[in-house]
Parts: structure tokens; sequence; C-alpha cells
């Protein structure tokens, strides 16, 4: 009997998925549209032949459930199946896809479950179409916010009218919530959309935490001027203290384990070749796995801010827009998950997570960890994004041996 190369395997599935699309280059595929139902069509079929039970619930989240072989509390994996306009082929879709061909690979082997399994593909966790996210694990840890239903996507679409369109009963979200007392926890596979796990020739990593993430508004004033007239030493040039602000900003990070800062955004007035700027306003933003970590950078860089602005006479405003909390991963769970990935002869690198998942709603449900897999070039958001099979076998041997572990102690 020839041997199955789930790698492979996975890659075959996740072909088919990447052609659910709008025209176009890459991914483009929103949720509540002709593009979500083909992808759910396919995954309904992938989890009808793994011995999955299919079903949909209000969210319009696909669920295939396996019961185990004892009655209890239930484990929960997936991701999404949306994408970012003209993305890849991997970012959310291919963490429904591994799960349920790890339950396949077990069944295949005739190893029963210890405990039941739901699998589920959350619509819409990337916010593109409507200017929310999240509903699917939000909605079953009771978090959804109902507002968020008449949120219009360009065209003028409310998020209700798509889901009623799609043939789901938004008004029946509140119904969706979850009691925590049954469900073990859950997992989410992801590729890493970072560097470190090629860097370090490693398949698959450990998620430590989703960072947590502020931002910042900062506008420096001086004073605009002819830069033919005005001396060196009697300028208030604006932008010159700005870009020692994000040298500052890049400095702190570089020499805070842990940190991320960026400065992405800068708008300059008057925006002239032969004038001196007068005004700059830059975006801050801060990542970090701990908030009193994030929190202290922010304290030390409004100090910064503050002493640049004095030595070079200018005045600053500086506010938060923004802020989310830290999602720390479950010590447990994750070490059942490093433990799982060591048996499979793998380092289990541990390691926080710079973006925000569907791991991050689902913590106010239950106990969370995400198994992070090797891509190509730290490409992700693009339709380069890639994946090789190898690490791909190697996360749904991973999922395999997780899902042999006795988690119910």
């Amino acid at each position: 009997m020839t041997e199955i190369n789930w790698g492979a395997l996975a890659q075959s599935w996740l072909d088919r998925l990447a052609q659910c699309s709008e025209p176009g280059r890459g991914v483009t595929r929103l949720p509540f549209t002709p593009e979500h139902r083909a992808a759910l069509d396919i995954l309904t079929e992938l989890m009808q032949n793994a011995g999955l039970t299919v079903s949909m619930d209000a969210a319009g989240t696909l669920i295939g459930r396996l019961d185990g072989s004892a009655d209890g509390p239930v484990l929960l994996l997936g991701s999404h199946q949306d994408s970012v306009r003209e993305g890849g082929a991997y970012d959310g879709i291919m963490g429904v896809v591994l799960p349920v061909l790890a339950i396949q690979k077990l069944h295949a082997s005739g190893r029963a479950l210890p405990f039941s399994v739901e699998v589920l593909t959350f619509a819409d966790e990337e916010g593109v179409r409507f200017p929310t996210a999240l509903m699917g694990p939000r909605a079953l840890a009771g978090t959804f916010d109902m507002a968020a239903l008449d949120m219009q996507d360009r065209d003028g679409i409310s998020l209700r009218r798509a889901m009623k369109d799609f043939g789901l009963a938004p008004e029946n979200l509140p119904g969706l919530k979850r009691n925590p007392a049954n469900i073990l926890g859950w997992v989410e596979v992801h590729l890493e959309q970072g560097p470190v796990l090629e860097h370090a020739e490693q398949p698959i990593g450990i998620v430590t935490a989703i960072c947590g993430i502020e931002r910042h508004s900062v506008t420096l004033t001086g004073m605009a001027a002819h830069a033919g007239t005005v001396p060196m030493e009697l300028r208030r040039d604006a932008l010159a203290g700005a870009s020692e602000f994000v040298l500052a900003v890049e400095a702190l990070a570089q020499n805070t384990d842990g940190l991320l800062a960026n400065v992405g955004e800068l708008q300059v007035r008057p925006s002239a070749v032969n004038a001196v700027p007068g005004e700059v306003t830059l975006t801050l933003e801060l990542r970090a796995p701990s908030d009193d970590l994030r929190e202290e950078a922010a304290q030390e860089l409004t100090s910064r801010a503050n002493d640049i602005a004095v030595r070079r006479n200018l005045a600053l405003d500086i506010s938060r827009t923004y802020a989310q909390a830290a999602t720390p991963c479950a010590h447990e769970l994750s070490s059942r998950l490093a433990q799982a990935a060591r048996k499979q002869g793998h380092k289990a690198l541990h390691m926080p997570s710079g973006a925000t998942h569907d791991t991050s709603a689902m913590a106010d449900l239950c106990p969370v960890a995400m198994q992070f897999t090797r891509c190509k070039d730290s490409i992700s958001h693009h339709p380069n994004e890639s994946v090789d099979s190898a690490a791909m076998s190697a996360a749904i041997d991973v999922l395999c041996a997780l899902l042999q572990t006795d988690l119910t102690n």
C-alpha cells in the first residue's frame, strides 16, 4: 500500500481552495460571497472524507465534529477561511486543512480519539470586507457586539444583510455562546509570517503569546521657513526632530527583548523642496507579548519625544489612538503541544506572534495554544505566500500526537 504524503495532500487541497477567489492576482476571498461559498463546499468535502459531521452556525462558521471514545469536553481547532485582497493561499485556510488531515491520518491508522474534536472554519478574521473582524470566535466567547451587524462594506451592504443573503440568521448570534466547562481548549495552526523558523531551519514553532498592540499619533510643530535664508542654528525644523524620534524608536526596540516598534506614516508640511518643514505628523506602533513591556516602552518614548521637542524648540502633541491587550497562550496546553512536537523530533522553538489571530478572541472562552509553521522568505498577505509540504507534514504529525494526548488531567 502506498504511504500517503500528508503534506503533499494538504497542498493539493489548498491548491483547490486557492481557486475560490475573485479574479486577479493571488487569493481574494471575502466573507459571505460566492467565493466563500465555493470554499465551504470544498471544506465540507474534506471534512466528510475525514469522517467528520459537518454543520454551520449562525455566524457562518463551518464546523466539523468527530466524537471521541469518551464523553466530556471537546477540543476545538481551526482558523479562518477569508483572505486579504490579493493575498496568499495559506493564511487562515491552512489552519483548517491541517487539523482535518490530522484527524483523517489517525482514522486511517485505526486510532480513536480520546476526546471529541471540532474543527472550526471562521468566516471573517481579516476584516477586509466589513470594518469589523473575529465575529465567529467572539460569538462563541459571548463578546461579539451586535451593533457591528449594521456596519457596511464599500458597496453599502450591511453585515446583517450579507449574512442573511448567505442563508444565515444573525439574530441568533447571542445563542452561540459556549460554556467554557465543555471545552478543553483551542489550538490554531498558522504560518509564521516571519523569518525565525526558516532562519532556524525548523518546520514548526510554539507561540507563547499574541502581542498586544498600541498606536500613537505624534505631531511635532516648529516653524516653516525659507530654506535658503534661515541659518541652520536658528531653524525650528520639525522633520529633523521627527527623524531623531524615529531613530530613538528604532534604538529602543533593538535594545529591548520582545519589543517591536514601527513608524509607518509620515506627513510633512509644507512638503516643499525649498521650505524648512514646519510640522510633521507620524504614527508610532508598538507590539509586545507583555502589556507591561509595551506600556513601559510607550512611556519611555513619550519622554524622549518631550526631550527632543524641548531641545529643538518644537511643540509636541502625542496621543494614543488604539490599544489591544496581549493574549498569553495557556501554559499547560502549550506545554502539551510542545511535548507533542518534541516527540516528533522537533525543537519546538517558543516565539511570540506579532500578528493578531482568531486565537486572541478564543482566549476569552477557553485555554488557547498556537503552532506556527515555517513559511518562505517571511512572505504573507501576498500571492507569493508559501509553506512547504515538509512543514505541513510536520504540523500534521504534531497535531496527531496532541490528539492522542490525555488533555483532561
